[in-house]
């Protein structure tokens, strides 16, 4: 079996997608900032019986970003599931009015040069397998942006258009790109949006293989 890389892999979304690839038989390569943090959550894995390992890169670092995927690819074996999930910092969510040009490039760099750096680090061994699954998460504001969060309302309007570009792109490769949008937060014990359910859409998501964005629960109008 091939690989699923999570990228901003933490112990809720991140693990219960680990989980529920894991046990269709995926190798589960998590990436974070933080190495002891992936560390500990591969070893969690490894005693429920998932092989899952950690590698430490920073989504801002496009060099380091590489290397990490590169190795985890070394390590585990070509990447078929990219997952691109992590979470923003709050110093990007401030009032439109209150925002900078010089603000806006952290924000960009996280949500815009972090998934592109990733794809263009996996896709050839996506293109050697002759398949591939991009996921892409993100929160309300990709589609519907907010006035108080105007870092998040504009990147990750980039990285939605990023990635339809890539799902039109890429379907005539076996190679499909697609959005889970969460408004609102990831809740435990919610029905929709429990990180287990979460984890069950997105495995839907890559094998079904259907439409390009999916919404976790229905936006607030």
């Amino acid at each position: 079996m091939t690989t699923i890389a999570i990228v901003g892999a933490g112990s809720g979304l991140g693990g219960a997608v680990a989980r529920r690839f894991g046990r269709e038989g995926f190798d589960v390569a998590l990436l974070s900032r933080t190495k002891e943090h992936v560390d500990a959550l591969a070893t969690e894995l490894g005693g429920e019986g998932v092989n899952a390992r950690g590698f430490a890169a920073d989504v801002h670092d496009p060099a380091a970003l590489s290397a990490a995927l590169d190795a985890a690819a070394t390590d585990l074996g070509t990447v078929e599931v990219l997952q691109y999930s992590p979470i923003p910092h709050r110093d990007y969510m401030r009032p439109v009015l209150e925002t900078a040009p010089a603000d806006i490039e952290a924000p960009v760099a996280f949500s815009v040069i972090g998934p592109m750096t990733a794809v263009r680090q996996i896709l050839p061994g996506m293109r050697t397998l002759g398949r591939g699954t991009l996921l892409f998460i993100n929160g309300g504001t990709a589609v519907q942006p907010h006035p108080d969060r105007a870092g998040t309302s504009i990147a990750f309007a980039g990285e939605s258009a990023y990635a339809q570009m890539l799902h039109d792109a890429l379907a005539n490769e076996n190679i499909h790109a697609t959005q889970l949008v969460i408004p609102g937060s990831i809740t435990p014990g919610h029905p929709r949006k429990d990180p287990a359910v979460l984890a069950d859409t997105l495995w839907d998501m890559h094998r079904t293989r259907g439409e390009f964005r999916r919404y976790a629960e229905p936006l607030e109008t």
